[in-house]
């Protein structure tokens, strides 16, 4: 059955016929075969039977029938068997060259088979599992002599295989085999798609954001040279009708507007900027006299009109005492006359209108409510001699009064005039009839309009005023409560004029004045301002102490035209 093997020397012959080598007793367990004979080893003709074939014992391993084992051929001995290749008679021709070595499945099983190629370890498949690794052909070694080894039973188990290539079966079927890996291909190819990702994201982010940057850019541009991409129309309300309430302030200053002016004086090195209001249609216009004093005998004065006309006036008289005084133009037809209210009917807390030319803005309307009546002030007094100061039984406003302002109307809730804006109570406490520059806190005082009707009548028929008299001196220096007659007259005369209404009444040097008409006075100026509220010949009734004790004396005023 081994006919035509070559022999080994050291080899025993197993229970089946074949050869079992001894394994070499070397520490790595390998060794190397000897490199098989050219020739192939004879195979006896009765190993072949008649019809020509091989016996199939020869090509898948041993035969339990054989009795005897033939006797190993030794290596040396030449070869009886054709050359590879060779056509040998009688048998069929084979389908490939013959195989020097008789390596499965083309030749016999033998212990000089080639060693298999170089692989990763892997699990040694099942006995009979088919292997799916060809083998790879290897260059021949030079052949070598096999120690012999004793003979192992062939039923005898194996011992543990730790070298890698005793778990080639030359005799297993092929069997699939994975393929060959890298490390950790999957998460590599998953790492860089996710890379390729981000960076793909990322750059997609950067161009959206410069795009939306230049388009925003772009639309910006226009929106702020051209008011934006379209037309704009903003939502506005429709035309209305002009005309207002007349009791509004703005049906008021409709009203009210056409009648007042502006008036720019100047002369002696002096110039001002006033208001005033037309009394009636011979052209007499009503203002402060402190706005017409720098005009003096040969100045000039401007009435500007609210058209916007012009014209030049004159000073028809003036009163320092009462801080009014009339001018006139001429020559200027369609005057509209503002007409008079009653400042007795005014109430605290009742609506007004101003209307002036403050820092020369003509035609300024403020409004506010009345804050005080009978409000006694002093202006002026720039001469030192007492001569140019004013005293007002005034009406307090908070509608913001300015410098300009003056001898303006102060209209009522009907457009009526009730008084004439004269003075402010500026910043610095000091009460000035152009309130210097320091502008309004919300303290006007306007003259009533029926004592300047009083006098605006007696200036346009004589060019002066009268003022009312008691026909006493006062103690300008008394602090006390109420006002003191002085000791002595102002000019070395008796203290109590000699015949005049104080002497018919009976009040003496000495005597302090507490009331008027029974009306508390504090102070001699107090008492001055509620006696210029009256016309020459009205009654009065005085409260006065005297030594402790208190009387009621009644007179009637004198007249005093030295103004």
């Amino acid at each position: 059955m081994n006919e035509g093997k070559p022999g080994t020397p050291g080899a025993s012959e197993g229970p089946d016929g074949d050869f079992v080598l001894a394994r070499p007793e070397r520490p790595d367990g390998d060794y190397e075969l000897p490199r098989p004979h050219d020739a192939t080893a004879s195979t006896p003709a009765a190993d072949v039977p008649d019809g020509g074939a091989p016996d199939p014992r020869h090509r898948g391993g041993t035969s339990a029938d054989a009795s005897e084992p033939a006797p190993a051929q030794s290596a040396d001995t030449p070869a009886s068997t054709p050359a590879p290749g060779a056509d040998a008679p009688g048998h069929p021709q084979p389908l490939h060259d013959p195989d020097p070595y008789s390596t499965p499945p083309y030749g016999e099983p033998g212990p000089w088979a080639p060693a298999p190629p170089v692989q990763h370890p892997a699990a040694t498949p099942a006995h009979g599992v088919a292997v799916g690794v060809p083998p790879v052909p290897h260059e021949a070694a030079p052949a070598a002599p096999v120690t012999p080894a004793a003979p192992v039973a062939q039923d005898a188990p194996a011992a543990p295989v730790t070298d890698p290539w005793a778990r080639y079966d030359p005799w297993a079927a092929p069997a699939a085999v994975a393929p060959l890996q890298q490390a950790d291909p999957v998460e590599e190819d998953v790492r860089r798609r996710r890379g390729r990702r981000r960076r793909a994201l990322a750059g997609g982010a950067l161009v959206i954001a410069l795009v939306s940057g230049v388009a925003g850019g772009v639309v910006g541009v226009q929106l702020e040279r051209n008011g934006g991409i379209g037309a704009v129309e903003l939502p506005q309300a429709g035309v209305e009708a002009p005309d207002r309430d007349p009791d509004s302030v703005a049906g008021i200053a409709a009203q009210a507007l056409p009648s007042v002016v502006t008036l720019h004086v100047s002369g002696g090195g002096k110039a001002g900027t006033g208001t005033g209001f037309v009394l009636d249609d011979r052209g007499h216009i009503l203002t402060n006299d402190h706005v017409v004093e720098p005009a003096g005998e040969d100045g000039d004065i401007t009435v500007t009109f609210h058209s916007g006309d012009t014209a030049e006036a004159t000073v028809v008289g003036r009163d320092s005492g009462y801080d009014l005084a009339v001018v006139r133009v001429k020559g200027v037809r369609g005057l509209a006359p503002l007409p008079l209210g009653n400042s007795d009917n005014v109430r605290v807390g009742d609506p007004v209108v101003a209307i002036g030319a403050p820092f020369d803005l003509a035609g300024t309307v403020t409004s506010g409510i009345i804050s005080a009546r009978e409000r006694p002030i002093t202006a002026g007094g720039e001469k030192g001699d007492g001569s140019d100061v004013s005293y007002v039984d005034a009406l307090q406003t908070d509608a913001p009064i300015n410098p300009g302002n003056s001898g303006g109307p102060l209209l009522d809730g009907k457009g009526r005039v009730i008084g004439i804006n004269s003075a402010i109570r500026s910043a610095d406490g000091g009460l000035d009839p152009e309130g210097g520059q320091s502008g309004s806190i919300g303290l006007g005082f306007a003259i009533p309009i029926n004592q300047g009707k009083r006098v605006a009548e007696e200036l346009i028929e004589t060019g002066k005023a009268t003022h009312p008299v008691i026909g006493i001196t006062l103690d300008m220096e008394y602090s006390g409560d109420g006002a003191r007659v002085a000791a002595e007259g102002s000019d070395g005369g008796p203290p109590v004029s000699t015949g005049g209404p104080g002497a018919e009444a009976g009040i003496r040097p000495g005597d302090v004045i507490t009331k008027v008409d029974g009306r508390p006075v504090h102070s001699g100026e107090e008492l001055i301002v509620k006696t210029r509220a009256h016309r020459p010949g009205d009654r009065l009734e005085l409260t006065l102490e005297r030594g402790g004790e208190e009387r009621t004396v009644s007179l009637v005023l004198g007249s005093s035209d030295d103004g």
